[in-house]
């Protein structure tokens, strides 16, 4: 990271949802057993086999790098200081699920090496996948993130620990400060809250003043001149481009009363609508980045086998957003590929569309890559 108190940009690397379990976590160097508790598939192979039709065969075995892929390349070209992203996965041997609840993701420990391989800095875990394999599962997973020195936010053994931002030094006098909240919107159950004396995640009440004043008093508390101030958040339905007023004007709320510079949506299977509001970037939605879903057909439409990495730079003393760079990858056979010339143009369209109404602009660059403009 930079090592000098000067105003220079932070550029950060944020990703969307990154599921390394199920059929992933069973073509890993470390497995967990591979049994499911979902209505219509019962084997975590099932969806290499999905994968395998669709794309052709996998290896039997891969590397903990293998699921980066292309995006190791793109990581050593555009050198990041920080690297980000949702973990939507429980990081567990713990074989109970949740009760009732269907769809439920874990990869095995040994398995945290794919993040480290990856050189990523900090995980958001407020999400509604992390207590999947019950509240065993997470200590086990904060425990894997912390034996490996991987910083992350979101959720704890209590309330205190769950609210508790991750604080990363950037340069020699700032910091990046992380906050991480779930909203029920994405699917999170309400008896996931973390409490004083019970594990589980920093779930945000409503979009009220007073949840705007309450992360208000938490910012000032640790903020210091010269830091940035992040809000990672998980909210809002899995398919769908329409962003909720109530998320726009929170987002907006954030910025001007509470301190935050800047927002990092997720939840939703797709890229959504950007915006740059008083300086400040807001993604409302980041997309998927890793997972297993090849071969599940109903949404084709949105096209989720295409993800983007996010290039953000930010003035390390404003907060403010310098420039945007997007990455376009597929994800075919468990792995990041650099995006077709075709399916870059489609994706660009698609969040210049979106991204419209929101004052900002995003275009194509000769090396396929996408700069957003407003």
């Amino acid at each position: 990271m930079p090592q000098t108190g000067e105003q220079v940009a932070l550029k950060l690397f944020l990703g969307g949802d990154v599921m390394l379990g199920r059929g992933i976590d069973q073509v890993m160097p470390y497995s967990v057993l591979p049994e499911l508790y979902e209505t219509y598939v019962k084997d975590a192979r099932t969806y290499v086999r999905l994968a395998e039709k669709t794309n052709g065969l996998l290896p039997l075995k891969v590397s903990f790098s293998y699921p980066w892929g292309d995006a190791l390349g793109v990581f050593q070209r555009i050198a990041p200081d920080v690297k980000l992203i949702n973990l939507e996965t429980s990081v567990t041997t713990n074989a109970t699920p949740w009760p009732d609840k269907v769809v439920c993701y874990r990869m095995h420990p040994k398995n945290v090496s794919a993040l480290s391989e990856a050189g990523i800095d900090f995980c958001s875990l407020s999400n509604n996948h992390v207590l999947d394999w019950q509240r065993a599962g997470l200590t086990e997973t904060l425990k894997s993130l912390r034996d490996v020195g991987i910083a992350f936010a979101g959720a704890g053994k209590n309330l205190s620990e769950a609210q508790k931002p991750a604080i990363l030094p950037i340069f020699r006098k700032n910091r990046l400060i992380i906050l991480s909240y779930s909203s029920e919107s994405s699917g999170v159950p309400a008896v996931w809250a973390a409490t004083a004396t019970k594990p589980g995640i920093n779930l945000l009440p409503d979009y009220s003043r007073n949840t705007v004043a309450l992360i208000k008093r938490q910012v000032a508390k640790i903020k210091h001149p010269g830091d940035v101030v992040l809000f990672s958040m998980h909210w809002g339905p899995n398919w769908g481009y329409t962003i909720p007023q109530a998320h726009q004007k929170f987002a907006h709320a954030l910025i001007d009363k509470a301190g935050v510079d800047l927002l990092y949506g997720h939840s939703s299977h797709h890229p959504l609508g950007m915006e740059v509001y008083n300086g400040k970037l807001i993604l409302y939605g980041t997309g998927d980045l890793i997972n297993d879903y090849e071969g599940i057909k109903g949404h084709e439409k949105y096209r989720p086998d295409l993800a983007v990495m996010y290039f953000p730079e930010i003035n390390g003393q404003t907060g403010n957003l310098v420039s945007l760079t997007l990455v376009p990858m597929q994800i075919r056979k468990f792995r990041l590929n650099s995006a077709s010339q075709q399916d870059s143009e489609w994706l660009a369209e698609v969040l210049d569309r979106e991204s419209a109404p929101f004052g900002a602009r995003v275009a194509l660059n000769d090396d396929r890559t996408m700069a957003l403009h407003w």
